[in-house]
């Protein structure tokens, strides 16, 4: 009995010092763990603005603000005016084919029908004045018409159907109007329907540049 007990007072001594020497190891691994994971809780603060910094970022920000606003002023007065402007535009171009039909009525007529018969005469002519009316009409609300007959062929405005060889016309010039165009101030309701000449004494050459035409109405 003894000698378990010499043995055990013996080991304790050794046991003590392997933990004593391993402990600041494992505490200083735990350590290193611990800042590597954790998040800096007081990062370096940046150097506050001076005054004038902020005096003049407050500037900015708000002659951006007045730009916005200025802007978004413009682009209301705009568009209340294009609305007051193309309001009629669907009515008009629901009017056209009146236009276009008056017109197909009054050359069905010849000048013998006319002369000949006197009802023939004073249906023609009101038939005429209808006409005359409903293009006052038109005008008043800013729309024109376009027949370009004998013009240089300007794609913004005209129609394309065929070339036509004609040598009373120059070549690229609009030889024939099948149906009449329309502009509504300066935006198209509909193109003229033409036939260009082809193979004419003089040629004209189209202008380099045109400017676009506004073909929402």
């Amino acid at each position: 009995m003894d000698n378990k007990d010499d043995r055990d007072e013996e080991m304790t001594p050794m046991e003590e010092v392997q933990i004593s020497d391993e402990a600041p190891k494992i505490v200083e691994e735990s350590a290193v763990d611990l800042e590597e994971t954790k998040a800096p809780d007081d990062p370096v603060a940046a150097p506050e603005p001076s005054p004038e910094q902020e005096a003049a970022e407050m500037k900015d920000r708000l002659l951006r603000a007045l730009a916005d606003v200025e802007n978004t002023r413009r682009r209301a007065k705009r568009d209340v005016e294009d609305a007051r402007k193309y309001a009629a535009s669907n009515f008009a171009k629901d009017l056209l084919n009146v236009s276009d039909n008056l017109r197909r009525a009054l050359e069905t007529v010849s000048e013998e029908a006319r002369d000949g018969d006197g009802n023939v005469k004073d249906l023609v002519l009101g038939i005429e004045m209808v006409e005359k009316e409903l293009l006052t009409a038109f005008e008043r609300q800013g729309v024109s018409k376009v027949d370009p007959l004998g013009e240089p062929f300007d794609h913004n405005f005209h129609q394309a159907m065929y070339e036509k060889p004609d040598t009373e016309y120059p070549n690229g010039t609009v030889a024939e109007v099948m149906q009449a165009g329309y502009v509504m101030h300066e935006r198209l309701l509909r193109p003229a329907m033409v036939a260009v000449a082809k193979g004419g004494s003089e040629e004209k050459i189209p202008p380099s540049e045109v400017d676009p035409v506004d073909t929402t109405a």
